[in-house]
């Protein structure tokens, strides 16, 4: 059941259904867990733990930045959905604590070295090598508004969490009738039999009277009326933008070379054959037989004789050898040499290097251009918050677009445009930012009003975490015009003919629909209609198989064996029927079963520990200061 519901929350209908619900509840508020504490300053307290205001006041800010952006980005929100933002904020935040109370109570913890691995496998904080750097992470810390210590502490109590979380999850169990049951159902194939109508080959109707194309004008006027255009004005900031400010000097790019100088070490590889024994005779003895001039198949045999082992070991740098006295015998010997046995705590190794690939070190000169696009970037981002609190405390102000200071590094624009982003001449308007800002820009202008006032919009992250913004005014809305007769004629004619021919199609493929429901076979009710059958491959429920509608899928798996159906698809019209259901067997796809017994098993585990973690919050208690609930609601919008 909870699996149906998560599916249901990804359609459009679930986030309209949200946003009623948040409306809602801030309107009725929040006074199943708020009470009032009396003097109590914490804004919540679970158990022992106190969660002060500060502690909720980013998360918050967080949250209703995202609301603000399901609403409208030019659309406000209002105090009762703060209030309901506020109380959403502090039930998670009691949530967590909950969970952390429980954490202490089973004397769970998560050592330092399992936070630092942690902390070192998070995406956001590796560099280019993918390896982690320190930069990033304080970069990326910076950005979300984030302390070290905050964050590790954070850290530190979601890995406890998992700890207890995991063991919830381990108990999850799919039962076998469930399993086979759900396979039954997504795994069942279906075969048809098909007639098909193209559009492509239907005979050209009659051309059409100027009597019919005046009605069939009349009736469609929309369709020939010019597209909605609207005169913006806008500001964007971006990294981009900023970039022309940022002064990068020789001693900056040195200083940076010298950090990252091992990103541009390219170390020497080997590639080397490698006999291993235990008796120094033995090396001595294949060594010398080697240098004789035996090739490496005969060695191995004549080392597989004496109890020894061959291995070859391909572009392997001085680190990845399995003891350093060989990593170092390695890279000591000459290309093609069998050079005296070297001794390590595996044994005796007897070498030969076939291979080198000399390494290689970029010098400053041959970095500078990356290093310097890449400081201006780094800087350009970290200045990026500053000058968009600034933008956004002028427009709250009501400074208009055109005055705001020109020390912002904002570029300018203002043009007109569609809803497709295209000016009057059909070209794509110059947007600037990233290309994740002009989407959001166009959606947003055509979501607005003419004359509402301008407030600073963060635009959706680039895929690297990067981020913009952008602030707009609708100076004048052009609102479509219809379009002349005369002088959308050939149009109106197109499209009057391509209608005809569809009503052609679909009279014919009814009629034999028809034929069939009235007892005929398919292929007798064929043959009179002059067109032929067409036998379908089996399909499944989620992916049609090659040759198969995707409209046709969904009316087969609702039909019995042997009805027939009707559906339009983008090429014709298609009458189909059933000819035979093959059921699922778990003993013939073993495979396929064990997949769906485990995304089932997910599944229930996450419901288990959503059931565990609702819970533990429930028994905790906890009591919310309606005062405090009150200023964080107060707080200013992101």
């Amino acid at each position: 059941m909870l699996t149906l519901v998560r599916r249901f929350l990804d359609t459009w209908l679930a986030k309209v259904f949200f946003i009623v619900l948040v409306a809602s509840f801030g309107l009725w508020g929040v006074a199943d867990v708020v009470r009032n504490l009396g003097t109590e300053t914490s804004l919540a307290v679970v158990g022992s733990r106190k969660i002060e205001l500060p502690e909720a006041q980013e998360p918050y800010r967080r949250r209703l930045a995202e609301v603000t952006r399901m609403f409208g980005t030019q659309i406000a929100p209002t105090p009762e959905i703060r209030r309901s933002v506020a109380g959403q904020t502090v039930e998670s935040l009691i949530t967590a604590a909950a969970l952390d109370n429980k954490v202490a109570e089973w004397r769970l913890s998560a050592p330092d070295a399992a936070v630092r691995q942690a902390v070192f496998d998070i995406p956001a904080f590796k560099g280019r090598t993918g390896a982690f750097d320190r930069p990033t992470f304080e970069t990326v810390l910076r950005n979300n508004g984030l302390t070290e210590k905050r964050f590790l502490d954070l850290m530190r109590s979601d890995l406890g969490q998992r700890q207890m979380l995991e063991a919830v999850r381990a108990g999850a169990a799919t039962p076998d009738v469930m399993a086979r049951a759900v396979f039954a159902f997504q795994r069942e194939q279906r075969v048809a039999k098909t007639v098909e109508y193209p559009f492509a080959s239907a005979k050209a109707p009659e051309a059409a009277t100027e009597l019919q194309l005046q009605r069939y004008y009349d009736n469609n006027k929309s369709k020939y009326a010019t597209t909605e255009y609207r005169r913006i004005k806008a500001v964007v900031l971006s990294p981009e933008t900023l970039e022309k400010e940022i002064d990068v000097s020789a001693v900056d790019i040195a200083t940076a070379y010298e950090a990252r100088k091992s990103e541009f070490n390219t170390p020497e590889k080997r590639t080397v054959q490698v006999l291993l024994t235990q008796d120094e005779a033995v090396a001595t003895k294949l060594a010398a037989a080697w240098k004789a001039g035996a090739d490496w198949a005969a060695i191995q045999q004549t080392a597989s004789e004496t109890g020894a082992s061959g291995v070859e070991l391909p572009d392997a740098g001085i680190d990845e050898f399995p003891a350093p006295e060989l990593g170092k015998a390695v890279f000591d010997a000459k290309l093609n040499d069998v050079p005296t046995p070297v001794r390590s705590a595996l044994g005796w190794h007897v070498i030969k290097v076939t291979a080198i690939v000399p390494g290689a070190t970029k010098s400053l000169a041959d970095m500078t251009p990356s290093l310097k696009t890449r400081i201006v970037a780094d800087r350009a981002t970290d200045l990026l918050y500053t000058r968009a609190n600034k933008v956004e405390d002028a427009l709250s102000t009501g400074t208009a677009l055109d005055n705001l200071p020109g020390d912002l590094g904002l570029a300018a624009i203002s043009g007109t445009l569609d809803a497709q982003g295209n000016t009057l001449e059909g070209a794509p308007a110059p947007i600037p930012g990233p290309d994740e800002l002009r989407p959001a820009f166009i959606q947003a202008a055509f979501q607005a009003k003419k004359g509402d006032a301008a407030h600073l919009t963060q635009a959706p992250n680039t895929p690297s975490g990067g981020q913009s913004f952008f602030a707009f005014t609708v100076d004048e809305i052009i609102p479509p015009e219809t379009r002349k007769l005369a002088d959308v004629i050939e149009t109106v004619r197109a499209d009057w003919t391509r209608d005809a021919v569809r009503r052609t199609r679909e009279e014919a493929a009814a009629s034999l629909l028809g034929a069939v429901k009235a007892g005929q076979s398919l292929e007798d009710a064929a043959t009179v209609a002059g067109v032929q059958v067409r036998t379908l491959p089996a399909t499944g429920r989620a992916t049609p198989a090659a040759g198969v509608s995707p409209q046709l899928v969904t009316p087969l798996f609702a039909l019995k064996k042997g009805e027939p159906t009707m559906v339009e698809t983008p090429d014709g019209f298609e009458v189909a029927v059933l000819t035979d259901i093959i059921a699922a067997d778990p003993a013939t796809d073993q495979a396929g079963y064990v997949q769906m017994r485990e995304a089932l098993a997910k599944s229930m585990a996450d419901d288990a520990e959503t059931m565990f973690a609702t819970a533990v919050r429930n028994r905790a208690n906890p009591k919310v200061n309606r005062a405090q609930l009150e200023q964080l609601s107060a707080e200013a919008t992101p």
